[in-house]
């Protein structure tokens, strides 16, 4: 039985779709149901977009900010009509909104899948409708790539193989062995875009540097599964000093457990602490940076809106957009050990964090 799915609807009109490409949120009170924004008809005939949102769910702060974004983009002041369904970890619920957005009869849907598999069925029926559908944050996997329109998020294997860079330069440049890595993870969502090319990253280092993978545990992206996801693994495999973790909310959760359990963490591995890595980059993920408790972050870019919106502005204007399209991203770090890693002939910055540079960030 599905669990009960919340909704958010915001009647736009005011202004022409597109007239402006970003703005502060009109109205707006995030995630759980409540109205994103409203108004009243504005007089002409001036064209209102309706774009139907089927969003995982608000297991982290990252997922806020992104919810976020969306509402802060299509608002009614900008000509649209946002229909906003939390699918509450669901990707059955999710199913259950495409269909309901099909029926209405909105002009865009907009998908971050739960999971990659299982979407043939009802972007066909979306397809028959004319509706075009643009995936988001997570990929899927359809027999027929014609049944999305386009793209638009993280290329989480290439955060994988960035931040697993970083590991091996920092032992490196600290005089640790490669072998001495005793490496345990905090999956994600199993099935879910982040986890399945995080991992990835994370076994193809793993082999190539010969490092000690101990063990996997469902984090499932949130605080709570986190702190369980490390006692377990603790229990089982005390000599561990390295935890990867799928996101911050999960690391936060693993850090409440080792310092729980007394245990050190920071970047000195030589002297028995544990070396936690993360992936988002939010503000308080950042301060964990600060304040020694993570060692290093690959940034996972959560505000889609704009880019999202940059689609379809073009889809109206008659254009094709670039079917697959990654956000910007970066890496970070307390200090320049690491000063860049490199990866498939590329080179990457390792940003130094300060309170500055969190303070200028978005999310």
């Amino acid at each position: 039985m599905h669990r009960k799915m919340r909704k958010k609807a915001a009647v736009a009109i005011l202004l022409p779709a597109f007239l402006l490409a970003s703005c502060g949120k009109t109205g707006g009170q995030g995630t759980g149901g409540r109205t994103v924004s409203s108004a009243s008809p504005a007089e002409g005939n001036q064209r209102t977009l309706t774009i139907g949102f089927a969003q995982v769910g608000e297991e982290s702060d990252w997922r806020m900010a992104n919810s976020r974004s969306i509402e802060e983009t299509f608002t009614s002041a900008h000509g649209y009509h946002l229909l906003f369904e939390d699918a509450q970890g669901s990707a059955e619920n999710q199913i259950t909104s495409i269909r309901d957005f099909i029926q209405q009869g909105v002009d865009y849907i907009v998908l971050e899948p739960v999971v990659e598999t299982g979407w043939d069925t009802v972007l066909e029926e979306a397809k028959e409708a004319n509706i075009p559908v643009i995936v988001a944050d997570r990929k899927i996997e359809v027999k027929d790539d014609s049944l999305y329109t386009a793209w638009v998020g993280s290329d989480c294997l290439l955060e994988g193989q960035k931040i697993c860079q970083w590991l091996k330069l920092f032992a490196d440049a600290r005089g640790i062995p490669q072998t001495d890595l005793r490496i345990v993870n905090l999956q994600g969502t199993i099935g879910s875009t982040p986890q399945i090319e995080r991992e990835k990253g994370l076994k193809e280092a793993c082999e190539i540097y010969h490092w000690n993978l101990l063990a996997q545990e469902r984090g499932e992206f949130t605080q709570a599964k986190g702190r369980e996801a490390m006692a377990e693994l603790l229990a089982s495999h005390p000599d561990l000093n390295v935890v990867y973790c799928d996101n911050d909310n999960s690391a936060f959760g693993a850090l409440e457990t080792l310092q729980k359990e007394g245990r050190k963490i920071g970047t000195d591995l030589a002297n028995g602490k544990v070396l936690v890595l993360s992936f988002d980059g939010t503000n308080k993920g950042l301060r964990c940076i600060l304040n020694g408790t993570i060692g290093c972050i690959a940034e996972c870019n959560p505000l889609h809106g704009p880019r999202i919106e940059s689609i379809i502005r073009d889809l109206e204007e008659g254009k094709q957009p670039e079917k697959i399209q990654y956000v910007d991203e970066e890496l970070f770090a307390a200090d320049n050990t690491v000063p860049e890693v490199s990866v498939n002939g590329t080179s990457y910055p390792v940003k130094a964090v300060t309170g500055q540079l969190i303070s200028d960030r978005g999310f």
